[in-house]
């Protein structure tokens, strides 16, 4: 129930609400509605996946004479790629900040048309110059969907299944990644399209599958959680009293469990970004290191091989340009199957120690690759192998870091936090990675590739470390109790402490 401590103004969004909506929320058992949320707000990272593969894979082609575009392919894997990146972050910044205070759902409509649009311009691409500006474009529109998406799905997930929904969601990403594999394999022969043609029907099949997603999503209500914090309780209590109806007719109960507690709230229109930086440098300044520690070793990593895997198939094993796609689908598929079947780990042992393991031991796995792979042990075949292991452990590790920096931080600051350690650590490692490992492997010497191993392998262990020390237990808690919302005073269910 929702009801007004003091006088409120609906329309400025001012007043004091104590409500039990995110406990209502939080004891809600799984159900249809909770697929319709996943459905139409987690496929957008299979559009990720598929659009970041798609240009690791084509990177070849496009630089072959012919395809179009005056390109050369560490063009691709390097600038264009470091721009991508540049994008996300630039776009991650901007619609987090309008996300916290316009709300989820106007915004992750708004962002999934920019990526479409700027999608759609990239398959018809005359020139490097317009591939670059495309390339921004679509990351910008990416990079919103990372914080608009992530705090909507958070803020409507019960906390039981949070960690593992959130992992899984992060990491359908690899599902999109197969598809780009194989897609980009078909697309590139020659046999059944032109070479200028194959890349750009790619990108437009990639914006088809986006408006798939589009009519979904516009069943995907508002996060009540943002809508009683901005003076919007009756709207609030309406949504969850109709969810709760529903899932009752679905589960054929009468009554559901009893809501865990109430919150005291102070509703307000927006939230400053002076606020914000106070709010998470000076009370959360450990939470703020574990979060640019997760995203800076994921980012590094990531970026770098998931946009230099198919130059270093071509350059060190003579793999062809149509071929790259088989492996990449190989290691796309460790990749999801990581979050998949460890996922549920983090909701029962606990975020601490899933965190810390996945980084650690992902990392200490790649500084073995990086050994078999300078002394020539390896290849194409058991290199692809090798990562296989390591991505699968490293991308539980990386769907961590954003389900980390999206439940650690007050609710009013989530978007924006969101977006500002995805923005610093993607650009201290997804910018720097791409450009640094694509000069490494372009120059076809065996120990620079090496040591771009041994650079990412660093990185992740070292976040690994930093999370045995900072990591929250969030494991099966309202984020209420996690990260106390901004002026609000919680009363916990009898016992709960």
């Amino acid at each position: 129930m929702t009801r007004d401590n003091d006088t409120m103004d609906a329309t400025a969004g001012t007043g004091t609400v104590t409500t039990s909506v995110p406990a209502r929320l939080d004891r809600l058992p799984w159900s249809r509605w909770h697929w319709m949320i996943v459905i139409g707000l987690g496929t957008v990272w299979i559009l990720d996946g598929l659009e970041v593969t798609v240009v690791g894979n084509i990177a070849g082609r496009l630089a072959e004479e012919g395809s179009g575009l005056p390109i050369t392919s560490a063009q691709v894997t390097g600038i264009a790629a470091a721009l991508y990146v540049a994008g996300a972050c630039s776009g991650a910044l901007f619609f987090g900040w309008l996300t916290d205070r316009y709300g989820r759902k106007k915004l992750f409509i708004i962002t999934l048309a920019v990526y479409l649009g700027a999608t759609a311009l990239t398959a018809l691409s005359f020139s490097s110059w317009w591939f670059f500006a495309c390339r921004f474009l679509t990351g910008f529109g990416i990079g919103g969907e990372y914080a608009a998406i992530n705090s909507a799905i958070d803020e409507l997930i019960p906390s039981k299944y949070r960690g593992r929904i959130d992992l899984i969601i992060n990491g359908s990403f690899w599902l999109g990644a197969v598809g780009g594999s194989l897609l980009s394999i078909v697309m590139l022969d020659t046999d059944l399209f032109a070479i200028d043609v194959g890349w750009r029907l790619t990108f437009a099949l990639g914006v088809v599958f986006g408006l798939v997603i589009l009519l979904v999503r516009r069943h995907v209500p508002e996060s009540p959680r943002w809508q009683f914090i901005h003076g919007q309780g009756e709207k609030a209590e309406g949504l969850v009293s109709r969810v709760e109806e529903e899932i009752r007719r679905e589960k054929g109960v009468a009554e559901l469990p009893p809501p865990a507690g109430e919150i005291t709230i102070h509703t307000r229109r927006s939230i400053g970004f002076g606020l914000i930086a106070r709010t998470v440098f000076s009370q959360y300044r450990k939470r703020a290191v574990l979060g640019l520690s997760l995203f800076v070793g994921q980012a590094f990593l990531y970026n770098a091989i998931t946009f230099g895997f198919g130059a270093i198939l071509t350059t060190f094993f003579d793999v062809p340009t149509g071929s790259t796609g088989y492996y990449f689908a190989v290691i796309a598929v460790g990749n999801f199957f990581g979050p998949l079947l460890l996922g549920r780990f983090f909701d029962t042992v606990g975020r601490r120690i899933m965190i810390s393991g996945t980084y650690i031991l992902s990392g200490l796995l790649l500084f073995v690759t990086a050994w078999l792979f300078g002394g020539g042990h390896l290849t194409a075949t058991t290199l692809t192998a090798c990562w296989c292991v390591v991505l699968f452990f490293a991308s539980a590790g990386a769907s961590s870091a954003y389900l980390t920096v999206s439940e650690v931080f007050p609710m009013e600051t989530r978007a924006m936090a969101i977006a500002f350690f995805y923005a610093i650590g993607t650009a201290a490692g997804g910018i720097s990675g791409p450009l640094i490992f694509a000069e490494l492997t372009e120059s076809g010497v065996v120990a620079d590739t090496v040591l771009a191993f041994r650079i990412g392998a660093s990185l992740m262990t070292l976040a690994g470390l930093v999370a045995v020390f900072l990591a929250v237990r969030a494991e099966q808690r309202s984020l209420e109790d996690i990260a106390v919302p901004l002026s609000a005073q919680v009363t916990p269910a009898p016992g709960k402490r």
